[in-house]
């Protein structure tokens, strides 16, 4: 793997804490990528973890082995389900409270694109990506709300009664030609988190989101599998370096925990700066 990345930057490791002992997480498409990472830091703080997946059961496969070797006691499973799916995700949720008794953390984690400039996108396409990222996210979301109302807060386990994070993007915030249905998912993303927030706070739910920049994963190799990708990528990133899925998992892990009891309604972007728009550092 060929990159650039100055020999003084240390990377980001997974934090090693069990604030989440104890605690029941779903995390959507977690067989790789943002999601797998994820999913191995909440393990780590703890948590047993529900691995959710569409396709790759292989993969999925290998993330509760590594799972397993952190915690050999843990009672995480995977998980086939098309979160786009009204009837699968209730199967999902039926079998988490059957296995597990309940959950006390959403990941709403699963997401892809289907590009295209905007004059030659299909229905099809335009469909496909809102009905997973943004109607996913909503099915997750509520049948995790059903399930913190009706068991409501259990003070031995958490301050709250639940905690829903949303996988949105910095591209709620920045336009990104060339990838309008993927941009309007996850604004759609922010503005149904921030309502879903508000509506039940007073429940002690909490919901909020995380923005990722850009993040070495295998959904974007491209960006940085070289060094002439990872330069240009770098004009984005004010940082200089690519972010990492510890770097997310690290968050979730914090926001899904005691620690950010307070936190609600919010988006907390991790891009190393991307959303300051770098391109404006030496103009204006």
């Amino acid at each position: 793997m060929s990159e650039k990345k100055s020999p003084e930057v240390v990377m980001p490791k997974y934090a090693v804490r069990t604030i989440l002992k104890g605690q029941k997480a779903l995390v959507t498409g977690a067989n790789s990528g943002i999601g797998k990472g994820v999913a191995i830091g909440l393990a780590k703080a703890g948590a047993d973890v529900v691995i959710n997946f569409v396709s790759g059961e292989e993969a999925a496969g290998e993330v509760l082995q590594e799972i397993k070797k952190e915690n050999p006691g843990t009672k995480s499973y995977i998980h086939q389900a098309d979160v786009s799916k009204e009837d699968q995700v209730q199967a999902m949720y039926a079998k988490m409270i059957k296995e597990l008794g309940t959950i006390d953390i959403l990941v709403n984690n699963a997401g892809l694109q289907r590009d295209a400039p905007f004059d030659e996108m299909t229905l099809e396409q335009w469909n496909f990506v809102i009905n997973v990222n943004l109607t996913g996210q909503f099915l997750c979301a509520r049948e995790a709300v059903r399930e913190f109302k009706r068991r409501g807060v259990v003070k031995e386990v958490s301050c709250a009664a639940g905690k829903i994070i949303c996988m949105s993007s910095v591209h709620q915030e920045i336009p990104w030609a060339g990838h309008v249905n993927y941009a309007t998912s996850k604004g759609g993303i922010n503005m149904m988190m921030r309502s879903i927030a508000q509506e039940v706070a007073h429940y002690r739910i909490r919901v909020n989101s995380i923005c990722p920049g850009a993040i070495r994963t295998p959904i974007n190799t491209a960006a940085w599998d070289t060094p002439e990708a990872y330069d240009k990528l770098m004009k984005l990133v004010p940082y200089n370096r690519i972010g990492e899925v510890e770097d997310i998992a690290n968050i979730a892990v914090w926001l899904a925990s005691d620690e950010a009891d307070y936190i609600t309604g919010t988006s907390l972007y991790v891009d190393g700066g991307m959303t300051l728009y770098p391109g404006f550092t030496t103009g204006g």
